[in-house]
């Protein structure tokens, strides 16, 4: 366990670097609010990081200034040398619905993707197939969202996000509507697949053991307004089984951002 710097990526030059953002929005009455106050964070390429926080304190916020679907009120964000100042499209994002259109199969809505960047879909069928295996789902190509458990239509959603190879992977809460077995095994699922694809991953969640799964780096927010806290990098070798839950570094780590947000009195 090591708390580090928010901007030692650890991996190599930062691809992200997030600088002094503030985002204040207007409330119906018109008064401000800060939902992210002052956040540098810096995330190297092919590092998982997880956002970790109570309700309301800016990490869905941050997630979406990352991906440029609303603009920082003061300070910037840079993808790969390149400020965003637009949605940034070299992306896969993944929410905790799942969002997929009932209407069409399993096999279409992976696709769906280059549809909508007005591109033949076509000759990305194969690749298709190839992800919805790689996810447990061989054979399901032809079934209906309806016809698929919670599990299997995130599994979809998440070979949506990835089908165009995009070197970058935003998740905000994306297992926490599941149940706790299907849960676990999602996150075992998530962890090969970003071992394989070497993505940059960022990830959100209200999960201390989550985030200590699954991460390099757990960035430890504060309420509202949120701020970083703390960073802390996770040295677990990798591959993690589940059963690395039951060792003391493992226990370590949780403890010490139990305590963090103890000290901030999210827990009580």
């Amino acid at each position: 366990m090591k708390t580090t710097s928010a901007k030692d990526v650890g991996a190599g030059d930062a691809f992200i670097r997030i600088d002094q953002v503030c985002k204040t929005f207007a409330a119906r009455d018109g008064a401000p609010i800060v939902a992210v106050d002052n956040v540098d964070l810096h995330i190297g390429g092919a590092e998982f990081v997880s956002l970790l926080g109570p309700s309301g304190c800016g990490k869905s916020t941050l997630l979406s200034l990352v991906a440029g679907l609303i603009q920082p009120s003061a300070g910037g964000v840079d993808i790969g040398g390149a400020e965003i100042a637009a949605p940034y499209t070299n992306v896969g994002i993944v929410f905790q619905s799942d969002l997929l259109l009932d209407w069409r199969t399993v096999l279409g809505n992976v696709l769906v993707q280059f549809e909508m960047r007005g591109q033949d879909p076509r000759p990305h069928e194969a690749r298709a197939r190839e992800l919805i295996a790689s996810v447990g789902l061989a054979g399901f190509e032809k079934k209906y969202p309806w016809e698929l458990s919670g599990g299997m239509r995130q599994r979809v959603s998440i070979c949506r996000a990835l089908i165009h190879d995009p070197p970058l992977l935003l998740m905000d809460e994306p297992f926490g509507a599941l149940d706790a077995l299907t849960r676990e095994q999602l996150q075992v699922d998530l962890q090969r697949i970003w071992q394989s694809s070497r993505k940059t991953v960022l990830f959100v969640t209200h999960s201390i053991s989550e985030a200590v799964f699954l991460s390099d780096r757990v960035v430890v927010m504060t309420p509202r307004p949120g701020k970083i806290r703390e960073v802390l990098r996770i040295d677990l070798p990798r591959p993690r089984a589940i059963d690395v839950r039951d060792t003391e570094a493992f226990a370590a780590n949780v403890r010490h951002i139990n305590r963090l947000f103890q000290d901030m009195g999210v827990i009580h």
